[in-house]
């Protein structure tokens, strides 16, 4: 990339909002009487982008925690953390980085803190999500596109 493509690259955080949230506990109050609470939690990711103007980005961060006792779902908590972002004098693939990878990043720890905010409100213990690596996911994902598109990988389920 040349030192021009690089001064002519914008990027800004216009706003950083909580778009959608959800908690469900489903067996309480009886989950809560449980003797040993070791829970097998599971973290789902996904993320969104939708052009709204241009050079005008709104990133969509979803994060889903299930946790479970057994078969029984202890809670569900889901967080939709959103941005608005400008993007400007980027390339496509340097595009899809940026939507996919750099933003999310900087979502993340809003989402992280609102899903320890409403477990602990829920009543149960603290949930701290690790780091997560955006760019690793996003490479893989994308080498996933491409095993696809050439037809070299098996598919699996």
């Amino acid at each position: 990339m040349s030192e021009q493509q690089q001064l002519s690259q914008h990027f800004d955080i216009q706003k950083i909002y909580l778009k959608d949230v959800s908690l469900e506990t489903p067996n309480s109050p009886g989950i809560f009487t449980e003797q040993q609470w070791q829970p097998q939690s599971e973290v789902r990711l996904e993320t969104g982008a939708t052009p709204l103007a241009q050079d005008l980005f709104e990133v969509v961060l979803t994060v889903t925690v299930t946790s479970k006792l057994g078969e029984r779902t202890a809670y569900l908590a889901e967080v939709q953390q959103a941005g608005i972002f400008t993007l400007r004098g980027f390339d496509d693939s340097q595009m899809g980085h940026m939507l996919h990878a750099f933003c999310p990043n900087v979502l993340f720890p809003f989402a992280r803190e609102e899903i320890a905010s409403l477990v602990g409100k829920s009543g149960f213990p603290p949930l701290l999500l690790n780091p997560i690596n955006f760019d690793g996911l996003y490479l893989q994902r994308l080498q996933q596109q491409q095993a696809g598109t050439a037809g070299a990988a098996p598919a699996t389920h």
